[in-house]
């Protein structure tokens, strides 16, 4: 036992992921395991197959891995591109950066479209890339939806009529490991060949889940693909998953979560989960800019509805503020990342939140600014709840 003493109350979990794991698929999740070769897990690989694909918006196959959404990272890679591969990738922030990692030790290629991290990946850019590429060496354009480590999201639909306008072969892969399920997103419409997924976010799901969304362009390059896999490799897994198996073991009780997952998502509407998500991320920035802090996305058109990031004060550290929000007010908010460490802190609002969790999140901090010594304007709460009350209606959230 610790020696701390029990501190009351809920935990305030708004990091930008893991988020908060909803009690109804806890209890989904309290399950015996069964035998994964049996007729009653087949029942169940063939819910979450089916199920899974209609939050990707896609008629193809979803591949689940029982891995992080770094898994499902290499996966995308390893199963389409071969040795040498040139891919182009755009610099949205700390986690596009580590996809291109991951490229470099496969042995592949990446070219990195540089930005500050305050904006999505800017599709004219990624055009006028395509268009100079005459003999076609690049063979994937690599984005990730939303930039966790910034708060910034992409413009999928637009990456996609850019790379249309240079009538370029290339793959798309996106990683939407921290806006599916909480952002719009359209896998067959936006004409997306790899659309990477994590369980731990927009699922409500803990970690453990990795997806793939895979185009019948994609499954195509599998076929050429040079990249050794074996643990990630879709063949196996789309042979066994025609019955609702997989060809190793499985997550078998996140696989139960999902199912719950998909329901209480569908339950809602999708669309009115996006609709949440949008209205508080408007909620949080309003009590930022009363605060008189800066938000670090700068172009509103790519602004996040999943999470906020926010600029600290020229010399003062948003660390020293995280730890006097938990250590007060039992709230955990996102670090900053990489370039960003001890200058930015992240709010999350993803997952299953509403009006009150976010209120009593700004709250937390409103306070934490406060003991911390932050310069800063009251306020931001009220503003919050101004929003919030205007745009209240039955149902709404």
């Amino acid at each position: 036992m610790s020696n701390e003493p029990r501190r009351a109350g809920r935990h305030f979990l708004q990091i930008p992921g893991p988020t908060p794991v909803p009690d109804r698929i806890l209890r989904a999740m309290d399950m015996p395991v069964i035998d994964h070769r049996g007729p009653q897990f087949s029942k169940l690989g063939l819910k979450v197959l089916s199920g899974i694909k209609t939050i990707f918006k896609t008629s193809h196959p979803v591949v689940i891995y029982p891995s992080s959404g770094t898994g499902a990272w290499e996966a995308a890679l390893l199963n389409t591109l071969s040795p040498g591969d040139k891919v182009l990738m755009y610099e949205t922030g700390h986690f596009a950066t580590l996809w291109k990692t991951i490229a470099v030790k496969l042995g592949l290629q990446p070219e990195f479209i540089a930005s500050d991290w305050r904006s999505g990946a800017d599709a004219g850019t990624i055009e006028a890339r395509l268009k100079a590429d005459k003999s076609h060496t690049i063979k994937a354009v690599c984005v990730v939806h939303n930039e966790t480590s910034t708060g910034a999201t992409s413009r999928i639909d637009e990456v996609r009529k850019a790379m249309d306008a240079a009538m370029h072969p290339a793959l798309l892969m996106v990683d939407t490991i921290s806006s599916l399920a909480s952002v719009d997103y359209r896998h067959d419409e936006w004409g997306v060949d790899v659309t990477v997924g994590g369980s731990q976010k927009g699922l409500m799901l803990p970690p453990g889940l990795g997806f793939n969304a895979v185009s019948q362009k994609a499954l195509a390059a599998s076929k050429t693909g040079k990249l050794p896999k074996a643990y990630f490799g879709w063949e196996e897994m789309l042979a066994s998953n025609k019955d609702g198996f997989f060809p190793y073991t499985p997550a078998t009780n996140l696989l139960y979560g999902l199912a719950e997952a998909i329901d209480m998502l569908h339950e809602e509407g999708l669309d009115r989960v996006f609709a949440r998500h949008e209205r508080h991320a408007e909620g949080v920035r309003r009590a930022v800019r009363t605060w008189g802090l800066e938000i670090l996305c700068k172009d509103p058109k790519y602004y996040s509805p999943v999470l906020t990031g926010v600029v600290m004060p020229e010399g003062h550290n948003a660390d020293t503020l995280r730890r006097t929000a938990l250590d007060h007010f039992d709230v955990s908010l996102g670090t900053g990342l990489a370039k960003v460490a001890g200058k930015v802190f992240r709010i999350g609002h993803l997952g299953d939140t509403n009006d009150l969790t976010i209120i009593g999140t700004l709250a937390g901090v409103e306070m934490a600014l406060s003991l911390a010594d932050v310069p800063h304007m009251a306020g931001g709460v009220a503003a919050a709840m101004a929003y919030f009350t205007k745009t209240s209606k039955a149902g709404s959230t």
